[in-house]
């Protein structure tokens, strides 16, 4: 049975759940799991781990994300976008390209950003989309997040009556950006709804690499797990010898290389053996955390 990992495009209107059933179907297997939610109205790329790819899952839910976003200024709703219950502001002022610009590079760096009330986020063991459907009220918890990159793309345009605007940012793990949104509008002193969201990159997968459901099959090559883990800069790589390629299948401890939390090890033509930590009880060693089986084993 085949592993690896798939880059999906994810539609508009399909849970991140929706697209994990569906290419089950496709690949003929249970054993399939995400990397990162995308919102139902959300489109983009969503990292899967197929069999022995959904033992790295973790490796691959990326710290950095790049999106590219639609927004609606005068409105205000309940989800802070575009599927929810929608609130007409009074009329500002009409913004031009460079005070957007400028309030949008104001974000730059860290800020503490207040989570969207529907979302996934536990608060006393329920999740916050709880509460919102029970109307109740709760407090909304904040988070340190950071915005790497923003900017305006294109020039303001008006559309039925109302500014919008797009933008590409570039943000860290755990950004909404609802509230991101949501945020910006307050500081152009009005509201601000998202109106459409695509992401287009996840660490180092990238929507022109994506695959559409559409256009996926069973034949549908994947990236090997190995060949998705080498592309992480944040752990070492060691290629080894035959002779610990053969200490490794019977899951040896070694003695340490590397100095990363996690150190992937590969044979002599880059094939995924194994990934090792270190050894607690001795410094000098480390240990294996997950063995992998030939591909024609698994």
């Amino acid at each position: 049975m085949k592993s690896g990992i798939l880059v999906i495009h994810k539609p508009k209107g399909m849970t991140s759940r929706n697209v994990v059933d569906r290419v089950g179907k496709i690949k003929q297997t249970t054993k399939v799991g995400h990397t990162g939610t995308l919102d139902p109205m959300a489109e983009g790329v969503l990292v899967l781990g197929i069999n022995q790819g959904t033992k790295v899952i973790d490796f691959l839910t990326s710290n950095e994300k790049e999106y590219v976003a639609e927004v609606i200024l005068g409105q205000k709703s309940d989800t802070l976008d575009v599927t929810g219950k929608i609130e007409e502001v009074p009329k500002g002022k009409k913004y031009t390209k460079e005070e957007i610009e400028i309030v949008l590079s104001s974000f730059c760096g860290t800020y503490l950003q207040e989570v969207p009330f529907y979302s996934a986020v536990h608060v006393d063991g329920k999740r916050l989309y709880e509460y919102a459907r029970e109307k109740k009220e709760v407090t909304l918890p904040k988070r340190m997040v950071e915005i790497k990159e923003i900017e305006l793309l294109g020039n303001p345009l008006i559309v039925d009556g109302h500014e919008t605007f797009r933008f590409r940012v570039v943000v860290s793990k755990g950004t909404y950006i609802r509230s991101l949104i949501r945020d910006i509008g307050h500081r152009l002193k009005t509201e601000a709804i998202m109106k459409n969201l695509c992401r287009t990159r996840q660490g180092v997968f990238r929507l022109e690499k994506a695959v559409s459901l559409e256009e996926l099959n069973e034949m549908t090559p994947m990236i090997s797990i190995g060949e998705a883990l080498e592309a992480l800069p944040e752990y070492d790589k060691i290629v080894v010898t035959d002779e610990i390629k053969e200490k490794i299948k019977d899951g040896a401890i070694l003695p340490r290389e590397g100095t990363s939390s996690y150190v992937f090890l590969y044979d002599q033509k880059r094939n995924l053996l194994g990934i090792y930590q270190p050894y607690v009880k001795n410094p000098t060693k480390m240990k294996p955390w997950k063995i992998f089986p030939k591909e024609e084993e698994l």
